[in-house]
Protein backbone atom coordinates (compact mmCIF):
# COMPACT_ATOMS: atom_id res chain seq x y z
CA UNK A 1 0.00 0.00 0.00
CA UNK A 2 1.26 3.47 -0.90
CA UNK A 3 1.60 5.80 2.06
CA UNK A 4 0.00 9.23 1.34
CA UNK A 5 2.47 12.11 1.29
CA UNK A 6 2.17 14.56 4.18
CA UNK A 7 -0.29 17.34 3.41
CA UNK A 8 -1.66 15.57 0.32
CA UNK A 9 -5.21 14.37 -0.17
CA UNK A 10 -5.08 10.85 -1.71
CA UNK A 11 -8.02 11.35 -4.10
CA UNK A 12 -6.63 14.47 -5.78
CA UNK A 13 -5.12 14.08 -9.27
CA UNK A 14 -1.34 13.73 -8.94
CA UNK A 15 1.13 16.03 -10.66
CA UNK A 16 3.84 14.51 -12.84
CA UNK A 17 7.24 15.88 -11.88
CA UNK A 18 6.12 19.45 -11.16
CA UNK A 19 5.14 21.47 -8.13
CA UNK A 20 1.66 22.89 -7.52
CA UNK A 21 2.71 26.34 -8.79
CA UNK A 22 4.81 25.11 -11.71
CA UNK A 23 3.38 25.27 -15.26
CA UNK A 24 3.73 22.34 -17.60
CA UNK A 25 6.84 22.20 -19.80
CA UNK A 26 6.51 24.60 -22.73
CA UNK A 27 8.16 24.58 -26.14
CA UNK A 28 7.46 26.51 -29.32
CA UNK A 29 8.69 26.45 -32.92
CA UNK A 30 8.26 29.46 -35.18
CA UNK A 31 7.77 29.47 -38.92
CA UNK A 32 6.32 25.96 -39.11
CA UNK A 33 3.84 26.74 -41.91
CA UNK A 34 5.60 27.75 -45.16
CA UNK A 35 2.39 29.22 -46.59
CA UNK A 36 1.66 31.59 -43.70
CA UNK A 37 3.64 34.82 -43.12
CA UNK A 38 3.72 33.98 -39.41
CA UNK A 39 3.13 30.73 -37.55
CA UNK A 40 3.98 28.82 -34.38
CA UNK A 41 3.55 25.30 -33.03
CA UNK A 42 3.28 25.40 -29.25
CA UNK A 43 3.36 22.42 -26.89
CA UNK A 44 2.34 22.86 -23.25
CA UNK A 45 2.38 19.55 -21.44
CA UNK A 46 0.31 17.32 -23.71
CA UNK A 47 -1.69 20.21 -25.20
CA UNK A 48 -0.57 21.22 -28.71
CA UNK A 49 -1.66 24.29 -30.67
CA UNK A 50 -0.88 25.39 -34.23
CA UNK A 51 -1.31 29.14 -34.77
CA UNK A 52 -1.08 30.82 -38.17
CA UNK A 53 -1.27 34.44 -39.28
CA UNK A 54 -2.96 35.88 -42.37
CA UNK A 55 -2.84 39.56 -43.36
CA UNK A 56 -5.83 40.67 -45.42
CA UNK A 57 -5.58 43.99 -47.26
CA UNK A 58 -9.20 44.70 -46.46
CA UNK A 59 -10.48 46.49 -43.38
CA UNK A 60 -12.98 44.87 -41.07
CA UNK A 61 -16.42 46.35 -41.85
CA UNK A 62 -16.59 48.27 -38.56
CA UNK A 63 -13.08 49.72 -39.07
CA UNK A 64 -13.62 51.36 -42.45
CA UNK A 65 -12.46 54.95 -42.46
CA UNK A 66 -10.64 54.64 -39.13
CA UNK A 67 -6.96 55.19 -38.46
CA UNK A 68 -6.03 51.67 -37.45
CA UNK A 69 -6.46 48.08 -38.54
CA UNK A 70 -8.10 45.13 -36.83
CA UNK A 71 -7.04 41.79 -35.40
CA UNK A 72 -9.44 38.89 -35.10
CA UNK A 73 -8.98 35.27 -34.06
CA UNK A 74 -10.54 31.93 -34.88
CA UNK A 75 -10.30 28.79 -32.77
CA UNK A 76 -10.99 25.20 -33.70
CA UNK A 77 -10.41 21.77 -32.19
CA UNK A 78 -9.49 18.98 -34.58
CA UNK A 79 -11.68 15.87 -34.49
CA UNK A 80 -9.08 13.68 -32.70
CA UNK A 81 -7.68 16.38 -30.42
CA UNK A 82 -9.52 14.54 -27.62
CA UNK A 83 -9.89 10.89 -26.62
CA UNK A 84 -13.09 10.51 -28.67
CA UNK A 85 -13.65 11.88 -32.15
CA UNK A 86 -15.54 15.18 -32.14
CA UNK A 87 -17.37 16.57 -35.17
CA UNK A 88 -15.49 19.37 -36.91
CA UNK A 89 -16.41 22.56 -35.11
CA UNK A 90 -16.90 24.55 -38.29
CA UNK A 91 -20.06 22.49 -38.82
CA UNK A 92 -21.45 23.27 -35.39
CA UNK A 93 -23.12 26.23 -33.75
CA UNK A 94 -20.65 25.99 -30.89
CA UNK A 95 -21.03 28.61 -28.16
CA UNK A 96 -17.81 27.56 -26.46
CA UNK A 97 -15.81 28.05 -29.65
CA UNK A 98 -17.24 31.52 -30.22
CA UNK A 99 -16.55 32.49 -26.62
CA UNK A 100 -12.92 31.37 -26.92
CA UNK A 101 -12.48 33.16 -30.25
CA UNK A 102 -13.67 36.41 -28.74
CA UNK A 103 -11.31 35.95 -25.79
CA UNK A 104 -8.36 35.30 -28.11
CA UNK A 105 -9.14 38.38 -30.18
CA UNK A 106 -9.46 40.66 -27.15
CA UNK A 107 -6.29 39.28 -25.57
CA UNK A 108 -4.09 39.59 -28.65
CA UNK A 109 -5.43 43.01 -29.68
CA UNK A 110 -4.45 44.31 -26.25
CA UNK A 111 -0.80 43.78 -27.10
CA UNK A 112 -0.59 45.14 -30.66
CA UNK A 113 -0.47 48.70 -32.00
CA UNK A 114 -2.86 48.28 -34.92
CA UNK A 115 -2.19 51.76 -36.28
CA UNK A 116 0.58 50.09 -38.31
CA UNK A 117 -2.07 48.10 -40.20
CA UNK A 118 -4.58 50.73 -41.27
CA UNK A 119 -7.24 49.34 -43.62
CA UNK A 120 -5.93 45.82 -43.04
CA UNK A 121 -7.10 42.86 -40.97
CA UNK A 122 -4.84 40.39 -39.17
CA UNK A 123 -6.33 36.90 -38.76
CA UNK A 124 -4.93 34.63 -36.06
CA UNK A 125 -6.09 31.03 -36.55
CA UNK A 126 -5.54 28.71 -33.60
CA UNK A 127 -6.10 24.98 -34.14
CA UNK A 128 -5.96 22.53 -31.25
CA UNK A 129 -4.02 19.47 -32.39
CA UNK A 130 -4.05 17.72 -29.00
CA UNK A 131 -6.17 18.78 -26.01
CA UNK A 132 -5.26 18.05 -22.39
CA UNK A 133 -6.68 21.10 -20.62
CA UNK A 134 -5.82 24.77 -20.99
CA UNK A 135 -6.46 24.98 -24.73
CA UNK A 136 -7.63 28.60 -24.63
CA UNK A 137 -4.64 29.85 -22.63
CA UNK A 138 -2.25 27.80 -24.78
CA UNK A 139 -3.91 29.33 -27.87
CA UNK A 140 -3.22 32.83 -26.57
CA UNK A 141 0.44 31.90 -26.07
CA UNK A 142 0.63 30.28 -29.51
CA UNK A 143 -1.09 33.27 -31.13
CA UNK A 144 1.35 35.65 -29.46
CA UNK A 145 4.27 33.52 -30.69
CA UNK A 146 2.88 33.49 -34.25
CA UNK A 147 2.46 37.26 -34.18
CA UNK A 148 6.08 37.57 -33.05
CA UNK A 149 7.10 35.45 -36.03
CA UNK A 150 5.02 37.56 -38.42
CA UNK A 151 6.20 40.94 -37.13
CA UNK A 152 9.81 39.78 -37.01
CA UNK A 153 9.57 38.92 -40.72
CA UNK A 154 8.01 42.30 -41.55
CA UNK A 155 10.78 44.12 -39.68
CA UNK A 156 13.57 42.09 -41.27
CA UNK A 157 12.19 42.57 -44.80
CA UNK A 158 11.73 46.31 -44.33
CA UNK A 159 7.95 46.18 -44.64
CA UNK A 160 7.56 47.54 -41.12
CA UNK A 161 9.78 50.12 -39.46
CA UNK A 162 8.56 49.91 -35.86
CA UNK A 163 7.95 46.92 -33.61
CA UNK A 164 4.13 46.81 -33.24
CA UNK A 165 3.88 44.68 -30.09
CA UNK A 166 3.28 47.04 -27.18
CA UNK A 167 2.70 44.33 -24.55
CA UNK A 168 3.83 40.72 -24.44
CA UNK A 169 0.54 38.97 -23.72
CA UNK A 170 0.18 35.55 -22.16
CA UNK A 171 -2.30 33.47 -20.19
CA UNK A 172 -2.49 30.65 -17.68
CA UNK A 173 -5.11 28.63 -15.85
CA UNK A 174 -5.14 28.46 -12.07
CA UNK A 175 -7.53 26.55 -9.85
CA UNK A 176 -8.50 25.20 -6.47
CA UNK A 177 -8.11 21.43 -6.39
CA UNK A 178 -9.40 20.48 -2.98
CA UNK A 179 -7.74 23.16 -0.87
CA UNK A 180 -4.65 23.33 -3.08
CA UNK A 181 -3.95 26.23 -5.45
CA UNK A 182 -2.55 24.76 -8.66
CA UNK A 183 -1.21 26.48 -11.75
CA UNK A 184 -1.76 25.35 -15.37
CA UNK A 185 -4.42 22.68 -14.92
CA UNK A 186 -4.43 19.63 -17.12
CA UNK A 187 -7.73 17.92 -17.99
CA UNK A 188 -7.75 15.61 -14.95
CA UNK A 189 -7.34 18.61 -12.63
CA UNK A 190 -9.71 20.90 -14.49
CA UNK A 191 -12.65 18.50 -14.25
CA UNK A 192 -12.43 18.27 -10.43
CA UNK A 193 -11.54 21.91 -9.66
CA UNK A 194 -13.63 23.67 -7.01
CA UNK A 195 -12.88 26.92 -8.82
CA UNK A 196 -10.71 27.86 -11.76
CA UNK A 197 -9.67 31.01 -13.57
CA UNK A 198 -8.10 31.74 -16.93
CA UNK A 199 -5.86 34.75 -16.33
CA UNK A 200 -4.72 36.86 -19.28
CA UNK A 201 -1.95 39.29 -18.41
CA UNK A 202 1.29 40.84 -19.65
CA UNK A 203 4.84 39.87 -18.82
CA UNK A 204 4.98 42.96 -16.60
CA UNK A 205 2.00 41.86 -14.50
CA UNK A 206 -0.75 44.01 -16.04
CA UNK A 207 -4.14 42.27 -16.12
CA UNK A 208 -6.04 42.08 -19.42
CA UNK A 209 -8.89 39.68 -18.66
CA UNK A 210 -9.97 37.05 -16.15
CA UNK A 211 -12.47 34.31 -16.94
CA UNK A 212 -13.86 31.67 -14.62
CA UNK A 213 -15.34 31.20 -11.20
CA UNK A 214 -16.55 28.68 -8.64
CA UNK A 215 -17.62 25.22 -9.83
CA UNK A 216 -18.89 23.56 -6.63
CA UNK A 217 -20.35 26.39 -4.59
CA UNK A 218 -19.06 29.82 -3.59
CA UNK A 219 -15.45 30.55 -2.69
CA UNK A 220 -14.15 33.27 -0.40
CA UNK A 221 -12.78 36.65 -1.41
CA UNK A 222 -9.36 35.59 -0.12
CA UNK A 223 -9.43 32.41 -2.22
CA UNK A 224 -10.32 34.38 -5.35
CA UNK A 225 -7.61 36.96 -4.67
CA UNK A 226 -5.06 34.21 -4.15
CA UNK A 227 -6.03 32.56 -7.42
CA UNK A 228 -5.76 35.85 -9.31
CA UNK A 229 -2.42 36.86 -7.77
CA UNK A 230 -1.00 33.39 -8.36
CA UNK A 231 -2.20 33.46 -11.97
CA UNK A 232 -0.63 36.83 -12.76
CA UNK A 233 2.70 35.71 -11.30
CA UNK A 234 2.52 32.46 -13.28
CA UNK A 235 1.84 34.33 -16.54
CA UNK A 236 5.00 36.37 -16.00
CA UNK A 237 7.02 33.20 -15.54
CA UNK A 238 5.52 31.56 -18.64
CA UNK A 239 6.17 34.68 -20.73
CA UNK A 240 9.83 34.79 -19.71
CA UNK A 241 10.12 31.16 -20.78
CA UNK A 242 8.29 31.85 -24.06
CA UNK A 243 10.58 34.81 -24.80
CA UNK A 244 13.61 32.55 -24.42
CA UNK A 245 12.01 29.99 -26.73
CA UNK A 246 11.20 32.58 -29.38
CA UNK A 247 14.60 34.28 -29.22
CA UNK A 248 13.13 37.32 -30.95
CA UNK A 249 15.28 40.43 -31.32
CA UNK A 250 12.69 43.18 -31.29
CA UNK A 251 13.12 45.94 -33.84
CA UNK A 252 15.95 44.20 -35.69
Amino acid sequence: MTTPQPGKTPDLPPRDARTLLEPRPLSVKRGVNPHAPGSAHLIMGRTEILATITLDDKPAPHMRGKKEGWLTAEYSMLPRATTDRQARERNLQNGRRHEIQRLLGRALRAGVDLRHFRNQTIYVDCDVLVADGGTRVASILAGHAALHDFFDTLINTGKLSEWPITHNVGAISVGLIGNEVRVDLDYAEDKVARADLNVVATDTGLIIEVQGGAEEGPITHDEYTTLLTTGVTAVQGVMHQLARELAVIQGM
